[in-house]
This record gives C-alpha cells, structure tokens and sequence, in this order.
C-alpha cells in the first residue's frame, strides 16, 4: 500500500504526476463516496478551478463517487465557496471542490465538505478516505449513481446581496482583479444584478478572464510582486479601492483608494467591529498569528474573542462549536456563520463597500488607527532546511524572556510590547513568521529583522 502525500492537514493538495492524478483523484472520489454515503443512497455536487487539469480531475472524482453509487451534481467551473453554498443550500450529503488555490500552476487538489458545508478535515473524516484511497479495495455496489449538470449562479447571487442593504450603497468605483481565476464569473453576475436593483457601483476589471496559464502570475495576492496590477490600477482610475482573490477566489485582498494593500489582520476588527455594532455579545473568531488588535476590538465592542487554531477547516469547526457571528484569519480567510460558518472572498468586500458608504469614510480612514496602534509587516515566509531545527533555536532563543507561550499552533511568544508566532506551513515547505508590537513601529521592523536573522542563518 503506497502513501498518497496529496493527503494534507485540512484538504488534498499535491505536485501534479508526482502526487496527483487521475487515477489517484477517482480512488479519492470512490472513498469519499464510500465514507459519504456508507451505502446508503447520496447526493455529491462537485465543482472545479480554471486550472488546465481541474476538469479532468472532477471527472475522475466523478467517476470514483458514481461508481461508489453516488449521485454527482456537476456546478461546472466554480470558485469554493459556490461548492460550498451548494452544500447547504441544496438536500445534499456533500459536495468536492477541485483546486490548488494560490499554489504553483503544477498542483492540484480537493477542498471536501459534508452536508451543510461541515468541513472533512484530518481529525473529521480525511483520515478515513486517505486510508480508503490508499487501500483501493472498494465495496461493490449494485447500482451505480448519475451524474447531472447544474448552475447555481442565480441563487447563490441572491445569497451574497442578502449580506447587504443596497439603499446604503452610495456611488463607488472598484478594481476587481480576478487574477485570470475563477472569480470573473460572479463578478460578471454581480454586476448584471447591480444594474438591475440601480445600486451605483462601477467595476474596473483587471486580469479578469480564466486563463489556466495564468500569464500573469499565480493569483495569490500575497506575493507582493502580484500586487502592482491592482495597486496601479486603484491610482490610475481614482477608485474607492481594490479587491484582488486567489485563484478559487475564497479569499479576498483589499487596497485602499490609494492603492495601498490591507493586511488582512486589520480587516479582521474591521469586519468584527461592524458585526458587533449590530450583534452585541457576539463571538468572534480568530486565529494565534496576530490577535492583539482583534482582542481589542472585539472586547471594546462588546463581543467575545476566541482564538483557534489556523486553517480554514479548524476555524470552522470552531465556529460551529461556539455557534460565533464571524471568524476571521490574517490570511483573508472570512467566516460567516449565515454562510454555514464557512469562508467566503465575496461577502467581505461586499460589507466593506457597505460599511463605507454608512460610515462616510475612504478605506485608509477606517484603517489607520488601528494599524498604528498594532503595527505588523504582515506574514513573512522563509524556505528552511529543517523546520524543527530552526523552531527550536528561536524557542531557546527568546523563551526564558516571554511572559506567556502558546505551542498548539506553531510557537507563540508574548513580551510586554511585542509577540510573534512562527508557525510551519500545512500546506507547503515553509516558516511562517507574524510578529506584531504595541504601537512601535521601529520595534517591530528591529525585531523582524533579529528574527529572520535567526531564522534564515
């Protein structure tokens, strides 16, 4: 029995030939069919990326789920989060998403959820299918499951605008940068539906096409040298600001009207803030890399912040358990607990135009203060040779000086008027540092700088 590595943390992602194919994509639809449906007679919708291998993949699972005796709803090209909508929205028992998301053009992979989108990640079911997949010894069924096609764009349209009152909506201009993704679809349909409810919001699109090879760059818009196309395009047009999305579009990027890019960390309390002023006592989720500023927020605002673990499915689970109005991650993960407590890239940027329309404010206002009172350089990768190794030195290096520590996610070190978490990377072969001060910027540049030092030597 050979191991499939494909097999991650919270979802499948893997090095195309070497890790991922065909076949290898039909034993992981016949096992999840098999652990899904336990005989029993269900429904699958699957959905896929614009990468060149992400129809091939979705048949493969396709084929796998239908000869598990599933029946598949095929959504066509999506982005995550209509499979997703598709999960909760109709009488099914799952649905597949076929993507690589923000990861280098030759990998693919699977995002999988149960019934109301309830995330399968390791310690919830991937284990179970990892193993059947591997074992390739698969019940035989007496009937094998259909496969129908279904477009779900209408509804899942009027899902977003119920996120928003569009009588607050005032006259706004936006860059869009689908990042030649799946994000220009519903944009598309978005816009159609702007038009006809008279709500005055102009797009400017950029890199709006899928393009599987994507020319211009993988769309991951926390890679700086992705960012200049939204940026420039923010300042060119005068635009309100700039949303940029990853390649499956469930997570959005913000830039101000002056093009300036938003760490996600900061849209964080914004979003918690706004939720809170209409739901008093909330709760909110967050995860360990940066939480000062969300703390903050979150307690003057009345609400209750509670940390997680990072990764999209433990956040959810998370909130499921505290039953939380919104969770957000610094890595422009959003949760919404009306979304099945799933993330989402449309909602938030939706609420933000929103949210500066109410409050007669440009993006840079809403965030200054707060980025001035927490400064952060934002997530700062470094490829290691021994991740353990490199863990251990910063630990000997700095815990005997911090007044708490936190092992559950990586390490995070608490001082006086700084912290950092460094964390391994579930999904590729990398160190990832946050590090935030109070209110000191040189601080934080100086402390950046000593740990990367140690990290990098």
């Amino acid at each position: 029995m050979t191991e499939l590595t494909c097999f991650k943390a919270y979802d499948i992602r893997g090095q195309l030939g070497l890790e991922l194919n065909e076949d290898i994509a039909y034993r992981i639809g016949r096992a999840t069919g098999e652990f899904i449906s336990n005989g029993k007679i269900s429904s699958i919708a699957v959905g896929g990326d614009t990468r060149e291998t992400s129809d091939a993949l979705k048949l493969a699972v396709a084929n796998g789920l239908m000869d598990a005796g599933v029946n598949v709803i095929d959504l066509g090209m999506t982005g995550t989060e209509e499979v997703y909508f598709s999960a909760f929205h109709l009488p099914i028992e799952g649905a597949i998403e076929v993507t690589a998301s923000h990861n280098p053009i030759d990998f693919n992979g699977m995002k999988l959820v149960r019934e109301n989108a309830k995330p399968i990640s390791g310690d919830t079911g991937l284990k179970e299918i990892k193993h059947l997949a591997e074992q390739n010894n698969f019940k035989e069924v007496a009937d094998k499951g259909s496969l129908t096609k279904l477009n779900l764009l209408p509804e899942f349209i009027n899902h977003l605008m119920t996120y928003i009152n569009p009588l607050n909506i005032k006259p706004l201009k936006l860059v869009v940068n689908s990042g030649n993704g799946a994000a220009g679809h519903v944009v598309d349909a978005l816009e159609d539906k702007f038009a006809k409810l008279n709500i005055p919001i102009t797009f400017i699109k950029v890199h709006h096409n899928p393009d599987p090879t994507f020319p211009n760059g993988i769309p991951n818009p926390l890679l700086s040298e992705n960012r200049s196309s939204t940026s420039n395009a923010v300042k060119d047009h005068g635009a309100d600001f700039g949303i940029a999305w990853d390649g499956d579009f469930d997570r959005c990027f913000l830039f101000d009207e002056h093009g300036e890019f938003i760490e996600g960390y900061y849209i964080v309390g914004l979003l918690a803030e706004s939720f809170l002023q209409k739901n008093k006592g909330s709760k909110i989720i967050h995860d360990k890399r940066l939480t000062w500023n969300t703390v903050d927020i979150v307690e003057k605002s009345g609400g209750l912040p509670i940390q997680s673990k990072t990764g999209h499915a433990f956040i959810k689970e998370r909130m499921r358990a505290e039953d939380a109005i919104y969770g957000g991650e610094m890595s422009a993960h959003h949760y919404f607990r009306d979304f099945a407590y799933c993330d989402s890239g449309m909602i938030p940027w939706l609420l933000i135009a929103e949210l500066l329309c109410v409050k007669n404010q440009n993006l840079s206002e809403l965030v200054s203060e707060r980025m001035a009172a927490y400064p952060s350089p934002g997530e700062i990768n470094s490829t290691v040779k021994d991740a353990d190794i490199v863990i251990e030195k910063i630990l000997a290096t700095y815990e005997s000086d911090a007044l708490n520590k936190d092992m559950t996610d990586g390490i995070s070190l608490e001082f006086e008027n700084w912290r950092f978490n460094l964390r391994k990377s579930n999904t590729e072969p990398l160190l990832r540092l946050n590090l935030e001060t109070r209110g000191n910027k040189v601080l934080m540049e100086q402390k950046t700088q000593e740990l990367l030092n140690l990290i990098r030597s």
